[in-house]
């Protein structure tokens, strides 16, 4: 009987230890899973021109394992070499990193920029997937990848990763390819560079005539904010037709009580710089048309100046890899020509004598500013007294040849 007995338990926990292990194996990994938790991190903008737009993170916590990391796709390296070049030429390459979270928190409180954290409602797999993607995206032979300001960056590497994470489709609110928004990648700029009048300028004057096409919901989504604001309207539909939100909850992860005004600049804008040389160059050719002076050297200045920022616009136009600087009409007004010419230009003013170069360059001049409303590129108003101030210093060689004669 004991024997017997013996064997009948023996074939019992025979056929229970199956079950056992595999409920050993699963609830250990259903814990884990369970227990994770990706969020979206939208930080503020900040005062730095690269961080006007804000940024973009992907929050990854683990509360079994007491992991609690951020991944930005928002990493370079300065100092690398060629860096302002390869920038120049858009071929800068950024890479993946991956923080501790307290380190994540503490800087962005230094800098005084607030920090938005959206849950995303994701299923136990969506999750893992995810998680092996940003693992895979990590690697040192995938870190790095070449970014691109409107159409691969920091923002909007966390949504394709999200989106491909999804078993399923994710349906936004909005038409998103739709490009009859009358927004444009220039509006954008000019938006989130309000109060940073020197970076607008300078955007201004790289971004040639294809920034002012509209574009879709979807490119918007290189500023960082409109993934948020798109993803907390976005549905996820599974593959059987169900919906669910892609954001479960949506809270401020940092607050520093500074906005947008706080981190803006102050002291003299482009517009008060170029209005104030245009009184100066004219209030100066006033004097040497009255006083039969050339001026010659103002005319050096003034066109080396203008030779210089045409040689970077035309580099941008022709050999740069970003987009949107190509073609730009504001190279009527700055050209290479400008330096190339310059000795030749100079000399004839020097002795006094017509120069066809003044004279090619009052025309053209005239011209762009007649025909201003009508080009198909938005300049900024700074460029208005710039261009002035060459047109009065080619007028001023016209006049003075004339009256010799």
């Amino acid at each position: 009987m004991k024997r017997k007995l013996l064997i009948s338990v023996y074939f019992i926990l025979c056929s229970l230890c199956p079950h056992i292990a595999t409920a050993q194996e699963q609830t250990p990994r259903e814990k884990i899973t369970d227990s994770i938790r990706i969020s979206l991190l939208t930080c503020a903008s900040g005062g730095e021109i690269y961080s006007l737009f804000g940024h973009t993170a992907i929050r990854y916590e683990n509360f079994t394992r007491n992991i609690d990391a951020v991944f930005n796709y928002g990493m370079f390296n300065f100092n690398a070499p060629n860096f302002i070049l390869r920038f120049a030429l858009g071929e800068t390459d950024y890479q993946l990193g991956a923080t501790n979270y307290e380190h994540f928190v503490a800087e962005y409180n230094y800098l005084g920029r607030d920090v938005w954290q959206q849950t995303l409602n994701l299923t136990p797999d969506e999750k893992e997937h995810l998680f092996n993607l940003l693992q895979e995206n990590y690697r040192p032979e995938n870190r790095e990848y070449r970014y691109n300001f409107f159409y691969d960056n920091c923002a909007t590497r966390p949504r394709d990763q999200i989106e491909k994470a999804i078993d399923g489709s994710l349906q936004y609110a909005d038409n998103m390819t739709d490009n009859n928004t009358g927004v444009s990648f220039r509006d954008l700029l000019h938006k989130y560079s309000e109060g940073h009048p020197w970076s607008r300028f300078g955007m201004d004057m790289c971004m040639g005539s294809e920034a002012d096409k509209p574009i879709n919901r979807r490119l918007m989504m290189f500023v960082p904010f409109y993934v948020q604001e798109y993803f907390n309207t976005a549905q996820i539909i599974d593959k059987e037709g169900k919906a669910r939100p892609l954001i479960s909850s949506e809270e401020k992860i940092v607050e520093t009580g500074l906005t947008a005004a706080d981190h803006r600049s102050s002291g003299i804008t482009p517009m008060q710089s170029a209005l104030l040389l245009f009184i100066l160059v004219t209030a100066a050719t006033i004097y040497g048309i009255r006083r039969r002076k050339t001026l010659w050297g103002l005319d050096l200045i003034l066109f080396f100046c203008a030779g210089i920022a045409g040689c970077i616009l035309a580099f941008l136009a022709l050999f740069s890899q970003h987009p949107a600087v190509s073609p730009n009409y504001l190279l009527f007004v700055f050209h290479p020509l400008h330096l190339f010419c310059l000795p030749w230009m100079i000399n004839k003013v020097r002795k006094r004598q017509k120069s066809r170069y003044m004279v090619l360059n009052f025309i053209v001049l005239t011209l762009f500013i007649l025909l201003w409303a009508i080009i198909p590129q938005r300049f900024d108003l700074a460029v208005l007294p710039l261009a002035l101030c060459l047109l009065v210093r080619s007028a001023s060689n016209l006049i003075l040849t004339s009256k010799k004669r």
